[in-house]
């Protein structure tokens, strides 16, 4: 067997020795380690390793120097089998998995630690349950009998070791870190929030706006309680169901404008100032714990440190290393293209194939040129909004488009039904349980960068339960389809990046951050390009559709936007 096909299993006994063999019978001698670290550097180079947990292993090796190139995370391919079986909610462990073959009492997973900063593990912490090496082996095979078994094996097998490879990535960008300059943020949080007093308080800006906002109501109201500035405005004639900006910007009240003010500033201040800054920047990093697959579609989340929330004046901190650049770069529009492709409407897919903006290009097909339109009509076939304007948007983009909106609706008629829904490589969206969906925060709200800041947006929410259970399965086929693509965007990215200075060091749904050096930064930007046009193949075959990027070289990440 090649190097590059080998596949070794280690797994750890509890007593502190590791254990490694080869997957394949004959294809090696067993090894008996202290150090994870150790089998790595004693296997052939590109082994596929099958472990537990890339989480519970792989920091282990990067501490200790060891890269690998490839793995098969057990913990995380039971999860995805398990959504795909409709067993959700069943332990993931691979302990779990090891007893469910046995017909052995299966042992609840162990509780999700919650990362503190500047924290490590404490052996008082629950700790896994050891799997022996043969164990381990046994649970993967009967893992490839079952995604043998699914509706589209090829598919599946690619969304697992795809997300086992997500979180290589994961890992490495947690060890890398974001390159953060402390001095400019601490520059930032007193040029916007004022000097703080001696014993605590909120600093001065946000001190002046309480009172301007207790003088506006003629009373004393604190605007960081959203029941207290209620009531306020309750005593004022004025209703709210809340205190959100799009209900109270449009007020005639002289608190409203500070207020807004407060909030914003509010915001950065427990979000990310001071004590954030010292919690969550050290040696120039700033370091959260990212995390694939950590929503119900797939994407990615962070562990502590509100990394996905990083406000634009703050990333004015994000600095890159003297003689370093950072690649920015934003996937285009990537969710209507993902939808192109997996609908496979010709229409669509040839208008996701243009070199041009992908609004602009179907705006021309029935929307007599009108972007605002055209962008309103896609959003609505993949976010739900079937009413007013957007209902008459809609009807024109199913008459240009018929497959594309078929797609969703599909999939938002199977979801209502409380059928099983799945991405298109086979990620599975959880049966219905109460309004969980609806509450997610994900489905109905667009995270394209331009999506999420049109003012001309407004989600609608369906108030019966299998009607918010469609909403959420017809978002789930596109944006779920397109985690997956970013899985492979990274993977391939990973891979190009191995032979360069260059590190990923920050990903978020449509973006992605290089750190590299200056001489490194438009081979990085092709790389980059080149990995998205690779992942679109790879997840989708041979379609016209494209997946482009706006890119930025830049040394400072606000520079960037």
């Amino acid at each position: 067997m090649s190097d590059r096909t080998s596949r070794w299993a280690l797994a750890e006994d509890g007593d502190g020795w590791w254990h490694a063999a080869p997957v394949d019978p004959g294809a090696g001698a067993r090894v008996s380690v202290r150090e994870p670290a150790e089998a790595v550097r004693a296997a052939p180079a590109g082994t596929r390793w099958v472990w537990r947990s890339t989480t519970a292993v792989y920091p282990r090796l990067l501490a200790a120097g060891v890269r690998v190139e490839r793995c098969h995370d057990i913990e995380d391919c039971e999860l995805l089998l398990l959504g795909h079986e409709g067993r959700f909610g069943e332990p993931r462990s691979a302990a779990a998995a090891w007893a469910r073959l046995n017909n052995a009492p299966v042992p609840p997973d162990p509780p999700q630690r919650t990362a503190e900063p500047g924290t490590q593990d404490s052996l008082f912490d629950p700790q896994p349950t050891p799997v022996p090496l043969d164990a381990l082996l046994a649970v993967h095979a009967d893992q490839a009998r079952r995604l043998d078994a699914t509706a589209h094996p090829d598919r599946m097998r690619l969304l697992t070791a795809a997300e086992s490879a997500a979180f290589l990535v994961a890992a490495e960008m947690n060890r890398a870190g974001l390159p953060w300059r402390a001095d400019v943020h601490r520059a930032l949080l007193t040029e916007l929030l004022g000097e703080r007093y001696a014993g605590g308080g909120e600093p001065r800006r946000l001190a002046e706006l309480a009172d301007r906002i207790s003088t506006a109501f003629g009373r004393r109201v604190r605007p960081e309680l959203p029941a207290d500035v209620i009531k306020a405005f309750a005593e004022a004639g004025i209703k709210l169901k809340s205190t959100r900006r799009w209900e109270i910007q449009e007020l005639d009240h002289p608190a409203v404008e500070p207020l807004i003010e407060y909030k914003k500033l509010y915001r950065i201040y427990t979000a990310h100032g001071w004590g954030w800054l010292t919690d969550w920047v050290h040696e120039g990093r700033f370091r959260p714990e990212f995390i694939p697959g950590g929503t119900l579609t797939g994407r990615w989340v962070t562990n502590g440190g509100g990394a996905l929330q990083i406000p634009k004046v703050i990333r004015r901190a994000v600095v890159a290393d003297p003689g370093w650049r950072l690649v920015v770069a934003d996937a285009d529009q990537m969710e209507p293209r993902v939808l192109a492709a997996i609908s496979r409407d010709p229409a669509f897919m040839e208008v996701a194939g243009r070199p041009e903006d992908l609004y602009t290009a179907v705006s021309r097909q029935g929307f007599s040129g009108d972007r605002d339109k055209a962008k309103l009509a896609v959003l609505g076939a993949v976010y739900g909004q079937t009413s007013g304007d957007g209902l008459k948007n809609l009807a024109a983009l199913r008459r240009r488009f018929p497959r594309a909106v078929a797609y969703v609706d599909d999939a938002a008629k199977a979801g209502e039904e409380g059928r099983l829904v799945r991405t298109w490589l086979g990620r599975t969206c959880p049966p219905p349980v109460g309004s969980a969906e609806s509450d997610d925060g994900e489905a109905g709200i667009p995270q394209d960068r331009e999506d999420r800041e049109d003012r001309g947006w407004t989600p609608s929410y369906a108030s019966a339960d299998t009607r918010a259970r469609g909403r959420f399965t017809r978002n789930f086929v596109v944006q779920g389809s397109a985690a997956d693509w970013t899985l492979l965007l990274l993977a391939a990215l990973r891979q190009t990046l191995a032979g360069m200075r260059a590190e990923l060091v920050f990903f978020q749904h449509d973006e992605v951050i290089v750190h590299c050096p200056a001489e490194e930064a438009g081979a990085v930007a092709e790389a980059i390009r080149a990995a998205g046009d690779r992942a679109g193949r790879i997840a989708f075959g041979d379609t016209p559709v494209r997946f482009p990027f706006t890119t930025a070289v830049v040394e400072c990440y606000a520079d960037a936007k």
